[in-house]
């Protein structure tokens, strides 16, 4: 019986977490039919953004948009692992250093619809890679054959990759883990990606204990689906 219950409190909780996605997707549609590529990042490692990417790229897929998720976290990568794979594929960094073709690294997962680009071995100089020609031309591509592209990023707050990459995306968001990170690391990076001159839709606050009635140091941010409205009076 305790094991039927703890079944049971499993499927309410990845419900209530699709229909979380299922509301960021809709507000990242409604805020532009142009927004076709999405850039995510954080502050710091352990925030949860390669969740959030990956969560985001499935929430597309289920409600029947061609999407890619593209692993750009090229230094430290945890997305392997999230899909299973169909086949044997090459990585992100080797279509970047032009020693394999772009289809080599398109990997079918078990999402209908959904398509991945794992990070790959991990480069000497990852910021040329994102910087280089080849890069620009992958999103160029990816956009014509997917309705949606999303990028899972290095964070901001230790690299400058996400910057990099969100000049070449259509917008791009920020996850926060609920208090772990302080207002001001986070305007910071919020700045650094206003800079870009990409559409910043807002900050994620991920890992928020529902329970609690009162938001503390982040009542400013919301919770998901608040976007654009970060940082205004």
């Amino acid at each position: 019986m305790a094991v039927l219950e703890t079944s049971r409190n499993k499927k309410v909780l990845l419900k209530k977490t699709e229909e979380y996605f299922n509301a960021i997707r809709t507000n990242i549609q409604l805020s532009g039919e142009n927004i076709k590529v999405v850039a995510i990042t954080s502050v710091q490692s352990n925030e949860g953004k390669s969740t959030t990417s990956a969560s985001l790229a499935a929430a597309y897929a289920r409600a029947g948009y061609k999407t890619v998720l593209v692993d750009a976290d090229i230094r430290n990568s945890v997305m392997s692992g999230f899909f299973k794979p169909k086949t044997k594929i090459t990585g992100l960094t080797d279509y970047l250093a032009g020693t394999t073709d772009l289809s080599q690294g398109l990997c079918d997962t078990d999402i209908p619809n959904l398509t991945v680009i794992e990070a790959g071995k991990i480069s000497p100089n990852p910021t040329a890679l994102l910087q280089s020609k080849n890069f620009e031309n992958l999103l160029a591509t990816l956009r014509r054959y997917f309705d949606y592209v999303i990028v899972d990023c290095a964070p901001l707050g230790m690299v400058i990759d996400a910057a990099i990459i969100a000049q070449k995306c259509d917008a791009v968001l920020t996850v926060a883990e609920a208090g772990k990170i302080k207002r001001k690391a986070l305007q910071k990076v919020k700045e650094q990606l206003e800079q870009t001159g990409t559409l910043f839709l807002g900050v994620i606050l991920n890992k928020f204990d529902t329970k609690l009635e009162k938001y503390g140091s982040y009542g400013a941010y919301g919770a998901y689906g608040n976007y654009g409205n970060y940082g205004k009076k």
